[in-house]
């Protein structure tokens, strides 16, 4: 019973690590159809910069603010210079092509900067610590993620669907010419939902450092994970990349622990299972 309830706080703690980036990367395939390989990238990038940021100013709270910053203003760059003239239902394997390309350039930055070893991010001294639960002792810093993904997950919420820009961003998940046609300037939506996209791989990235580490390679094993979950929760909607990354949080974790061998079978056994059941996802919009 005890490593039961230990691994579901370890699948808990996965789940809303996975919906701090699939939250983003769901956005931006449902609004700007667009397939965005870079993410994993991002979510690399952001937590090697909180890791500097840990190192040299001792402040895992600042790293927090940074890294989100940089690499959203990185991921501005890249939209408005080259992926906006890839916009296009037809235009998929170009997306592909180029942000695969975009990843591999960051991934090379990234070890030429920080090498190629594992490394750790501490977590904030507040947070250390175990703390007694259900007669278990589990780590300060994972229950608290468990905490802040909840959290993002309500302000996400309350942002999309209780303000105006929320209801911009809705719209044009449904209709971006017809947004467009009532004057909203859709680029400048693109702009900010691909950087915003960016901000919170990055955020995943520096939050998740101290329980998943840093390594090349990690960028492609979280970018997969991200992926399964947008697919089976639905393109463009938070409840869905809710409700996925926990599904596809719990799936590996459990698989991890009890059948590691088959780990990977089980997880896309889950996604094949709800796309036969849901072949647009949990909550996607069935194509007319």
């Amino acid at each position: 019973m005890e490593n039961f309830l230990i691994q579901l706080l370890n699948g808990l703690v996965t789940s809303m690590l996975l919906f701090v980036m699939a939250a983003g990367l769901s956005l931006i395939f449902g609004l700007m159809d667009v397939i965005n390989l870079t993410h994993g990238a991002f979510y690399l990038l952001g937590g090697y910069i909180g890791l500097t940021t840990v190192r040299r100013l001792g402040n895992f709270w600042l790293a927090l603010m940074i890294a989100p910053l940089v690499v959203g203003g990185l991921g501005l760059l890249i939209e408005y210079f080259f992926l906006r003239r890839l916009y296009g239902r037809h235009r998929h394997l170009e997306q592909v092509l180029f942000t695969f390309g975009v990843t591999l350039i960051i991934i090379d930055l990234a070890r030429a900067t920080w090498g190629a070893y594992v490394e750790s991010v501490p977590s904030p001294a507040l947070l250390a610590g175990q703390v007694s639960l259900f007669n278990i002792q589990f780590p300060i810093y994972r229950l608290s993620l468990i905490g802040f993904g909840l959290l993002l997950a309500l302000l996400l919420w309350l942002l999309i669907e209780r303000t105006r820009l929320g209801a911009i961003v809705r719209a044009g998940v449904s209709d971006a010419q017809m947004v467009a046609g009532l004057g909203i300037d859709v680029q400048r939506v693109f702009a900010g939902v691909f950087a915003f996209g960016a901000a919170l791989a990055a955020l995943a990235g520096v939050v998740g450092a101290p329980v998943f580490t840093l390594y090349p390679g990690l960028d492609s094993e979280i970018l997969i994970l991200a992926l399964v979950v947008v697919v089976i929760g639905g393109l463009g909607t938070l409840k869905g990349a809710f409700f996925g990354s926990l599904i596809i949080g719990l799936a590996d974790t459990f698989g991890k622990a009890l059948l590691p061998e088959l780990s990977r079978f089980i997880l896309f056994a889950v996604m094949a299972l709800i796309l036969l059941l849901r072949p647009s996802g949990l909550f996607g919009q069935k194509e007319v």
